[in-house]
């Protein structure tokens, strides 16, 4: 089990998809990575050399930011919205769709289990 910037990737996969694992880190990523330790598309993690193995996560490290570092990013930026008290704040802070998308129907992903209203009746 390979494990780059503090995640365990499948050994299994081939490594473009394999590296899909690490947050922050998508397909486009992946084959840039990929690219630039010239490894071939159809090699699997299991095959890897240990030298592409620290080369990989040289190239992570450097260049991108990813995982704990990413995640706390993403944190701060939400939190300054809300303490700002903006538009895009206080949709964070209600958990409705920040982006102007429409809630009168869908947006369950984000509001969560639709809840009936007390004393309405079907008529």
């Amino acid at each position: 089990m390979a494990r780059i910037a503090g995640v365990n990737i499948p050994t299994q996969k081939r490594v473009e998809i394999a590296l899909t694992y690490i947050h922050g880190i998508g397909r486009t990523k992946a084959s840039e990575i990929c690219g630039k330790c010239n490894i071939p598309r159809e090699r699997r993690v299991q095959d890897l050399t240990d030298q592409e193995t620290m080369q990989i996560r040289e190239i992570i490290d450097h260049d991108h930011i990813v995982e704990g570092d990413l995640r706390r990013e993403v944190a701060m930026n939400i939190k300054r919205l809300l303490d700002l008290g903006c538009y895009r704040g206080l949709r964070h802070r209600k958990g409705m769709p920040v982006r102007g998308q429409r809630t009168h129907t869908n947006a369950r992903t984000r509001k969560g289990k639709a809840r009936p209203i007390a004393g309405k009746k079907k008529a």
